[in-house]
């Protein structure tokens, strides 16, 4: 696509996810990505710009394998070196743009502009996620928006998704945007939610799950209102989905949750698929095929969703994700901070298979033949920068993350934490965990005692670096616990991403 509409209507692409085999996808992969590259270095200044300053001719850029001989662009390197408008096709901002901004995380927020292209995008996906329901789509369905509905991207582009979606179809859908307000989350859920055959909630996935567990306490009977979820902005393992699907009654979370892999750079990017769900369990029961499938996991199990090419390309160079998509500003090769891989279909199929899973008779048993589709494969784990050390040691936050939503525990924590690195009067390293509780209750002496066996149980399970410092230093190299009331400010403010990981102590 070339900063314009599809040539095909979005139930055309529809039935070609449904119905394309993998040799089509990776020719438009191709196709579509060296066509935006051609446009983009005539028509876009800076990217004209920046091709010249780094010695690339693009006319001599013919085919896939010149294509990825060209230099990959970043926010350093690119969006900051070049004046707003001449990022632009045709170096224009005169035309209907919607701006939102990154979340600054790992640095300066950038704001960047779209227009309705990518809300049309996301619909298609949108409308596939709404006709695999396990509740059907026929009836009235009420989708809860719970992203922030302020400069970030989540909120405003996942309501335009599901009311283009309705429109289009004429599902019975309604939708309602309460953003990050728990109050009107629950009284939604209480006075609406009632009236409808299923809803969805779209939201953060810690914040999705304070939703849940405080349901009872709110008056609502959660696993009466045929819950289904969307999730985005973060990885999560299959532990915690099991426990999404347990906590809301869902009958199938193969089918009835999703992850987005999403940016405000380009919108909704990949999607979460019940195939792609299907081969990361089958992943997540034996340690052999999750290292073959996902190298360099090392305790963090990675996003698997499907992308399709007909709208953005990505691609794996020295571990590191690129992208290349059409927007009001078009990204080429563009490195987002991520990193992961790329798989085609065959080769995902192929791996299981030297592990004595045949793929295609495992859908077949769990009845998902017509939930699958060769689109290609892109894994996402955290950012390198999401972790913390320990005598040189990496701690991931997903170890600890697990270990939180083990029973009995979980009924007394949210599941979320800040870990920081700080040392002691001696100067010597400690890992200070700071765990929120769920409202009302106390970090008792029991709690503390349980929550501290669980954390450190999983780490000596799960990191081979901890287990050898604690031969080393014994109960020293044990983390140091802090309790803080629901929604401490420090670090439990409400609606906000949640930093996992705190690089200097307060």
């Amino acid at each position: 696509m070339l900063s314009g509409e599809s040539p095909y209507t979005a139930n055309q692409i529809l039935k070609f996810i449904r119905q394309k085999k993998e040799t089509f996808w990776l020719q438009q992969r191709e196709k579509n990505a060296l066509a935006l590259f051609h446009s983009a270095a005539r028509r876009v200044p800076a990217y004209k710009d920046f091709l010249k300053k780094n010695g690339i001719t693009s006319q001599k850029v013919k085919t896939w394998a010149d294509f990825q001989n060209v230099p990959p662009i970043d926010k350093k390197n690119y969006l900051r070196q070049y004046p707003f408008e001449k990022l632009h096709w045709d170096g224009k901002i005169s035309q209907p743009m919607v701006f939102t901004a990154t979340s600054g995380s790992t640095g300066e927020p950038f704001y960047f502009s779209r227009n309705q292209q990518l809300d049309w995008q996301y619909s298609i996906l949108a409308q596939l996620y709404l006709e695999n329901s396990s509740y059907g789509v026929k009836k009235p369905t009420l989708v809860i928006v719970c992203f922030g509905m302020g400069v970030w991207i989540g909120g405003l582009i996942t309501y335009k998704a599901f009311e283009i979606a309705s429109q289009r179809t004429n599902y019975p859908i309604s939708i309602i945007t309460p953003g990050i307000n728990k109050a009107e989350i629950f009284t939604a859920l209480r006075k609406l939610a009632p009236h409808y055959s299923q809803t969805i909630l779209a939201g953060y996935p810690p914040f999705l799950k304070d939703i849940i567990d405080q349901a009872p306490n709110e008056g609502v009977h959660i696993k009466k209102l045929h819950i289904r979820t969307l999730f985005a902005a973060e990885a999560f393992t299959e532990k915690f989905r099991n426990y999404i699907a347990y906590s809301t009654g869902m009958p199938n979370p193969v089918i009835d949750t999703l992850n987005i892999y999403g940016t405000a750079d380009i919108g909704a990017m990949a999607y979460e698929t019940p195939i792609s769900i299907f081969i990361r369990r089958i992943a997540a029961e034996d340690p052999k095929i999750f290292s073959d499938l996902f190298p360099s996991a090392h305790q963090k199990t990675p996003t698997l969703a499907q992308y399709n090419p007909l709208f953005i390309t990505f691609e794996a160079q020295n571990g590191e994700i690129l992208l290349t998509g059409d927007n009001t500003i078009p990204l080429i090769r563009y490195a987002l901070g991520d990193h992961g891989g790329v798989h085609d279909y065959k080769s995902f199929t192929a791996k299981l298979k030297k592990f004595g899973v045949d793929l295609e008779k495992e859908i077949e048993k769990a009845d998902l033949e017509k939930f699958t589709y060769q689109l290609p494969f892109v894994y996402v784990y955290e950012r390198k920068d999401f972790s913390t050390t320990l005598y040189g040691l990496q701690i991931y936050p997903e170890t600890i993350r697990e270990a939180l939503l083990e029973n009995p525990i979980n009924e007394f924590l949210t599941g979320k934490f800040t870990v920081l690195t700080k040392f002691n009067l001696r100067q010597n390293q400690v890992l200070e965990i700071n765990i929120e509780l769920q409202k009302g209750e106390k970090a008792t002496s029991q709690l503390k005692k349980k929550t501290l066996e669980k954390i450190v149980s999983n780490l000596l399970a799960k990191n081979s670096e901890f287990r050898e410092l604690h031969q080393h230093l014994g109960k020293r190299a044990f983390p140091k616990l802090v309790f803080w009331e629901a929604e401490h400010p420090l670090y439990f403010k409400p609606g906000i991403k949640q930093k996992w990981i705190k690089t200097s102590p307060r």
